[in-house]
Protein backbone atom coordinates (compact mmCIF):
# COMPACT_ATOMS: atom_id res chain seq x y z
CA UNK A 1 0.00 0.00 0.00
CA UNK A 2 1.33 3.42 -0.94
CA UNK A 3 1.87 5.91 1.87
CA UNK A 4 0.01 9.20 1.80
CA UNK A 5 2.04 10.96 4.47
CA UNK A 6 5.82 11.01 4.70
CA UNK A 7 7.62 12.37 7.76
CA UNK A 8 10.90 14.26 7.33
CA UNK A 9 14.00 12.46 8.58
CA UNK A 10 16.11 13.85 11.42
CA UNK A 11 19.27 15.59 10.22
CA UNK A 12 22.50 16.57 12.00
CA UNK A 13 25.30 19.01 11.28
CA UNK A 14 28.27 17.58 9.42
CA UNK A 15 31.35 17.16 11.58
CA UNK A 16 34.68 18.73 10.64
CA UNK A 17 37.12 16.47 8.84
CA UNK A 18 34.56 14.36 6.94
CA UNK A 19 36.02 13.10 3.67
CA UNK A 20 34.45 11.78 0.48
CA UNK A 21 34.57 8.00 0.28
CA UNK A 22 36.07 6.91 -3.02
CA UNK A 23 34.28 4.05 -4.74
CA UNK A 24 35.44 0.66 -3.55
CA UNK A 25 36.34 -1.37 -6.59
CA UNK A 26 37.27 -4.91 -5.78
CA UNK A 27 39.81 -6.40 -8.12
CA UNK A 28 38.92 -9.91 -9.14
CA UNK A 29 41.90 -12.28 -8.99
CA UNK A 30 43.02 -13.48 -12.41
CA UNK A 31 45.48 -15.97 -13.88
CA UNK A 32 47.48 -15.72 -17.09
CA UNK A 33 44.83 -17.81 -18.86
CA UNK A 34 41.86 -15.78 -17.53
CA UNK A 35 39.80 -13.83 -20.07
CA UNK A 36 41.55 -10.51 -20.67
CA UNK A 37 38.32 -8.58 -20.18
CA UNK A 38 38.50 -9.51 -16.46
CA UNK A 39 41.64 -7.38 -16.09
CA UNK A 40 40.34 -4.37 -18.03
CA UNK A 41 39.07 -1.25 -16.28
CA UNK A 42 35.74 -0.81 -18.05
CA UNK A 43 34.93 2.86 -18.45
CA UNK A 44 31.23 2.03 -18.50
CA UNK A 45 31.61 1.13 -14.81
CA UNK A 46 34.36 3.53 -13.70
CA UNK A 47 34.57 7.16 -14.81
CA UNK A 48 37.70 7.91 -16.81
CA UNK A 49 40.33 10.04 -15.08
CA UNK A 50 40.69 13.09 -17.34
CA UNK A 51 42.49 16.40 -17.44
CA UNK A 52 42.54 19.47 -19.67
CA UNK A 53 45.33 20.40 -22.06
CA UNK A 54 46.29 23.63 -20.30
CA UNK A 55 46.57 22.12 -16.82
CA UNK A 56 49.99 22.28 -15.18
CA UNK A 57 51.91 19.09 -14.54
CA UNK A 58 51.51 19.78 -10.81
CA UNK A 59 47.74 19.74 -11.31
CA UNK A 60 48.05 16.53 -13.33
CA UNK A 61 50.10 14.94 -10.56
CA UNK A 62 47.52 15.95 -7.93
CA UNK A 63 44.71 14.59 -10.12
CA UNK A 64 46.50 11.23 -10.41
CA UNK A 65 47.03 11.04 -6.66
CA UNK A 66 43.40 11.98 -5.95
CA UNK A 67 42.07 9.31 -8.32
CA UNK A 68 44.69 6.69 -7.44
CA UNK A 69 45.75 6.31 -11.08
CA UNK A 70 48.93 6.71 -13.08
CA UNK A 71 47.30 7.72 -16.39
CA UNK A 72 45.02 10.61 -17.32
CA UNK A 73 43.20 11.01 -20.60
CA UNK A 74 43.68 14.54 -21.94
CA UNK A 75 40.34 15.83 -23.22
CA UNK A 76 38.88 19.00 -24.68
CA UNK A 77 35.65 20.70 -23.58
CA UNK A 78 33.57 18.28 -25.67
CA UNK A 79 35.23 15.22 -24.11
CA UNK A 80 37.22 14.39 -27.24
CA UNK A 81 40.50 12.67 -26.40
CA UNK A 82 43.54 14.74 -27.38
CA UNK A 83 46.13 12.46 -25.82
CA UNK A 84 47.22 10.94 -22.55
CA UNK A 85 49.72 11.67 -19.83
CA UNK A 86 51.22 9.21 -17.38
CA UNK A 87 53.05 9.52 -14.09
CA UNK A 88 56.20 8.51 -15.95
CA UNK A 89 55.73 11.48 -18.32
CA UNK A 90 55.49 13.83 -15.35
CA UNK A 91 58.35 12.59 -13.17
CA UNK A 92 60.61 10.87 -15.69
CA UNK A 93 63.26 12.18 -18.03
CA UNK A 94 60.77 13.89 -20.33
CA UNK A 95 60.23 17.08 -18.26
CA UNK A 96 63.94 17.33 -17.41
CA UNK A 97 64.93 17.11 -21.09
CA UNK A 98 62.25 19.62 -22.10
CA UNK A 99 63.33 22.10 -19.43
CA UNK A 100 66.94 21.71 -20.54
CA UNK A 101 65.97 22.44 -24.17
CA UNK A 102 63.67 25.39 -23.45
CA UNK A 103 65.44 26.73 -20.36
CA UNK A 104 62.02 27.02 -18.78
CA UNK A 105 60.87 26.50 -15.22
CA UNK A 106 59.25 23.33 -13.92
CA UNK A 107 56.14 25.20 -12.74
CA UNK A 108 55.52 26.46 -16.29
CA UNK A 109 55.20 23.00 -17.85
CA UNK A 110 51.69 22.02 -18.89
CA UNK A 111 50.01 18.76 -19.85
CA UNK A 112 50.24 19.79 -23.53
CA UNK A 113 54.05 19.96 -23.21
CA UNK A 114 54.41 16.36 -22.01
CA UNK A 115 51.36 14.40 -23.18
CA UNK A 116 51.37 11.65 -25.78
CA UNK A 117 49.11 12.92 -28.60
CA UNK A 118 46.38 10.71 -30.06
CA UNK A 119 48.31 10.08 -33.29
CA UNK A 120 51.04 8.38 -31.23
CA UNK A 121 48.74 6.17 -29.12
CA UNK A 122 48.32 2.51 -30.06
CA UNK A 123 45.00 0.99 -29.02
CA UNK A 124 43.39 -2.43 -28.77
CA UNK A 125 39.94 -3.16 -30.20
CA UNK A 126 37.34 -4.48 -27.75
CA UNK A 127 36.52 -7.30 -30.20
CA UNK A 128 40.12 -8.52 -29.93
CA UNK A 129 40.18 -8.15 -26.13
CA UNK A 130 37.06 -10.32 -25.79
CA UNK A 131 38.85 -13.22 -27.53
CA UNK A 132 42.19 -13.22 -25.69
CA UNK A 133 43.64 -13.99 -22.26
CA UNK A 134 45.45 -11.93 -19.62
CA UNK A 135 48.78 -13.39 -20.78
CA UNK A 136 48.23 -11.82 -24.21
CA UNK A 137 47.76 -8.40 -22.62
CA UNK A 138 50.95 -8.76 -20.57
CA UNK A 139 52.88 -9.79 -23.69
CA UNK A 140 51.43 -6.80 -25.57
CA UNK A 141 52.37 -4.34 -22.82
CA UNK A 142 55.88 -5.77 -22.58
CA UNK A 143 56.33 -5.73 -26.37
CA UNK A 144 55.23 -2.09 -26.52
CA UNK A 145 57.31 -1.17 -23.45
CA UNK A 146 54.27 0.40 -21.83
CA UNK A 147 52.46 0.28 -18.51
CA UNK A 148 49.02 0.95 -20.04
CA UNK A 149 46.95 0.09 -23.08
CA UNK A 150 43.72 1.78 -24.13
CA UNK A 151 40.83 -0.25 -25.50
CA UNK A 152 38.45 1.27 -28.04
CA UNK A 153 34.91 0.32 -28.96
CA UNK A 154 32.67 1.53 -31.78
CA UNK A 155 29.21 3.04 -31.46
CA UNK A 156 26.86 0.70 -33.39
CA UNK A 157 24.80 3.62 -34.76
CA UNK A 158 27.37 6.31 -35.55
CA UNK A 159 30.36 3.96 -35.98
CA UNK A 160 32.48 6.49 -34.05
CA UNK A 161 35.22 5.08 -31.83
CA UNK A 162 35.34 5.78 -28.12
CA UNK A 163 37.69 4.72 -25.31
CA UNK A 164 35.98 1.78 -23.64
CA UNK A 165 38.65 0.58 -21.24
CA UNK A 166 42.19 0.67 -19.93
CA UNK A 167 44.66 -2.07 -19.10
CA UNK A 168 47.23 -1.26 -16.42
CA UNK A 169 50.26 -3.45 -15.79
CA UNK A 170 50.13 -2.42 -12.12
CA UNK A 171 46.50 -3.47 -11.77
CA UNK A 172 47.11 -6.75 -13.58
CA UNK A 173 50.00 -7.40 -11.20
CA UNK A 174 47.65 -6.88 -8.24
CA UNK A 175 45.08 -9.20 -9.76
CA UNK A 176 47.71 -11.86 -10.42
CA UNK A 177 48.98 -11.51 -6.85
CA UNK A 178 52.55 -10.77 -7.94
CA UNK A 179 54.57 -8.00 -6.25
CA UNK A 180 54.59 -4.97 -8.51
CA UNK A 181 58.38 -4.51 -8.67
CA UNK A 182 58.97 -8.19 -9.49
CA UNK A 183 56.12 -8.20 -11.97
CA UNK A 184 57.48 -5.17 -13.84
CA UNK A 185 60.97 -6.66 -13.97
CA UNK A 186 59.97 -10.15 -15.04
CA UNK A 187 61.11 -10.95 -18.57
CA UNK A 188 59.28 -14.17 -19.32
CA UNK A 189 56.00 -15.84 -18.48
CA UNK A 190 58.01 -18.51 -16.68
CA UNK A 191 59.38 -15.83 -14.31
CA UNK A 192 55.88 -14.44 -13.70
CA UNK A 193 54.49 -17.93 -13.07
CA UNK A 194 57.41 -18.72 -10.73
CA UNK A 195 56.64 -15.55 -8.73
CA UNK A 196 52.96 -16.45 -8.57
CA UNK A 197 53.79 -19.96 -7.32
CA UNK A 198 55.60 -18.58 -4.22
Amino acid sequence: MQRTIYKPLPMARMRAGVVVQPPVRELKPVRLDSPAIEAMTDLRDVAAATIRLDSTIAQANRAMIARGVRLLLVVDVTGAVLGLITARDIVGEKPVNLLHETRGRHGELTVSDLMVPTHAIDVLAIETVRRVEVGHIIATLKDAGRQHALVVDRDPLTHEEFVRGIFSATQIGRQLGAPIATFSLAHTFAEIEAELAR
